[in-house]
């Protein structure tokens, strides 16, 4: 076992809490600290810092793997060893799969990994190949997204700690399914950080949630490889296939090469030792084609970056919503555009952010694959004002409209966890602080900005309350109607493989649209869409394979139900 260490150059004396009994420190190079103690499994540990006026109280390790008691309490030596039974895990690319969002505390009665576990073979039948977890890092409490994480090597223990996170990969990689982690390194939550103690973690200026983290600033080696070591803590000791990168607009880095440049030539070498494919994938709002460009034309060459123009294309056309970043979308023409640009907004003005955004993208050089899409996401979802999904306002035909278009493209598809079955549980915002004062915060912050929309503040669920979880866990008794529609998605998924709509490149897909309807075509097989509450005919034909509804289909035209799709052959 290795001794005891800790990067803490604010610090001029540290001190090492063991099971009770104290230890001084000694100054290494960099401002690293350690002493000769040897760690053991299952040592309780802190650490107390000298700022030169007086000693702190005992704290967490910033680079903790365990925590038992939560994100205020005493580190705890980690036992590495598990019995992996993966052995025949080759992994999974990109392209082909099929992602679905889960939250481990909501998506089943026990909110733990074990419960993840249980519905492994559900989620195989429906034709998902890759589960991809919300933050599991520890947080504040017992109840929060995730994105609050604190403590980027730790498991919240709650779900199962590091334990159950590879009981989850392992039984995973046993189905044949795929694991990718929600990771925050973009800020830290607000309690529960003591990171700021011990080095220069975060710098000045601020994110929407919280302070930057230092990527260039004074001491930044060693936050970067803070990171670093955590992403390779994933691959590595818990077998992750992938992780999605947090809102990286945020992650502020001027320096010649990039955090994430980085991480892919970390991901790269990973791969290159285990032979098992990993995936990065990014979320930005950015519409910035260098995400995902190669590192040889100046780009950072992740695998993957959710695309949020399809989701606001495909959702206003349907839902007819068209307030705030929904407002340049809702027509077929800018669904087409979405579709064959990937960007809508591609070096165009956007009225919502009263200026030029975004950059155009070479669909000739970039496959399709590496983009995301999704009829929902978690933020689509959780950050409206009651926490109400698609499937709550939506009719069942509209639900799986917006499905079999997402599913039709060529596009990565991404699920969120219970729009398969067209769930009547909301998603909403929920926290569990300890600190009262910034549970007021929270919760008043959510009413103010809500009220700007006009919401009425009763309607507001208290982000604080435990009821507000509670309702948010998906409720697994379908009536006959929501297994209407999981067989829908569930022929969805099967068709998109079957009739091999995932074809590389946008330029080989042909779209054609008028004012209600849009069809697209990938030559043998031709999908159409009506966006509307009339019936269309539209000027295709031929052979019905699949729709949701009673499509009239001829020779040379097909009549669609109101908001009726119909794959064609």
């Amino acid at each position: 076992m290795s001794v005891f260490e800790v990067w803490a150059p604010n610090a001029t004396d540290v001190r090492l809490e063991v099971d009770g009994a104290t230890f001084e420190m000694r100054a290494r190079d960099n401002g690293w600290w350690e002493c000769d103690k040897q760690k053991q499994p299952g040592q309780r540990y802190g650490f107390s810092l000298f700022d030169g006026n007086s000693w702190s109280s005992v704290v967490p390790d910033p680079r903790t793997t365990e925590q038992p008691d939560g994100v205020h309490g005493l580190s705890r030596v980690s036992e590495t060893h598990f019995e992996w039974t993966d052995q025949g895990w080759t992994g999974r690319v990109l392209p082909g799969q099929v992602i679905y969002e889960l939250h481990v505390g909501t998506f089943t009665p026990n909110g733990t990994f074990r419960g993840v576990i249980d519905k492994l073979d559900y989620l195989k039948d429906l034709g998902v190949t890759t589960i991809e977890l919300m933050p599991v890092q520890p947080f504040a409490g017992d109840r929060n997204w995730g994105y609050d994480g604190v403590q980027w090597h730790a498991v919240h223990e709650g779900y199962g700690g590091r334990t159950g996170l590879k009981e989850l990969v392992n039984a995973a990689h046993n189905k044949g399914m795929a694991v990718m982690m929600d990771c925050v390194f973009n800020h830290f939550g607000p309690e529960g950080n003591y990171n700021g103690m011990f080095g220069p973690y975060t710098q000045a200026g601020e994110t929407p949630w919280g302070d930057i983290v230092n990527l260039s600033g004074f001491g930044s080696d060693a936050v970067r490889s803070y990171i670093h070591d955590a992403v390779r803590m994933w691959f590595e000791e818990f077998h992750v296939d992938g992780i999605r990168l947090d809102a990286v607009q945020t992650l502020w880095d001027p320096g010649a090469i990039h955090l994430l440049e980085q991480l892919t030539f970390l991901k790269n070498e990973v791969e290159a030792t285990t032979g098992i494919p990993r995936t990065l994938i990014a979320e930005s709002d950015q519409n910035d084609p260098r995400l995902v460009g190669a590192q040889d034309a100046g780009g950072y060459g992740l695998d993957g970056q959710w695309i949020d123009d399809v989701h606001h294309a495909l959702h206003t056309l349907v839902s007819g919503e068209n307030h705030a970043y929904y407002s340049d979308f809702g027509t077929t023409d800018v669904l087409a555009a979405a579709i064959k640009q990937v960007f809508f907004h591609a070096e165009t003005f956007s009225t919502f952010r009263g200026r030029t955004h975004g950059r155009r993208l070479d669909t000739t050089i970039v496959p399709a694959f590496k983009f995301v899409t999704y009829t929902t996401t978690h933020d689509q979802v959780g950050n409206r004002a009651i926490g109400d999904r698609p499937s709550m306002n939506l009719s069942p035909t509209q639900q799986v409209l917006k499905a079999a278009v997402i599913y039709s493209l060529p596009f990565t598809p991404m699920l969120f966890m219970g729009e398969e079955f067209g769930a009547r549980t909301p998603f909403c915002f929920f926290v569990s602080h300890s600190d009262p004062e910034l549970l007021r915060m929270t919760r008043e912050g959510r009413l103010n900005e809500f009220k700007r929309s006009g919401w009425n503040a009763n309607q507001v669920p208290d982000p604080g309350e435990e009821a507000t979880f509670l309702k948010s866990k998906l409720d697994w008794d379908f009536d006959q109607k929501q297994q209407h529609i999981f067989e829908a998605y569930r022929t969805l998924l099967r068709l998109r493989k079957e009739l091999k709509l995932a074809r590389p490149y946008l330029e080989h897909l042909d779209v054609i649209y008028d004012e209600n309807w849009l069809a697209h075509s990938h030559g043998d097989v031709t999908f159409v869409a009506n966006f509307s509450d009339e019936p269309v005919t539209v000027p295709f034909g031929g052979e019905l394979v699949y729709s949701f509804t009673s499509p009239q289909v001829g020779a040379e035209q097909t009549t669609l139900d109101p908001w009726g799709f119909a794959f064609l052959r």
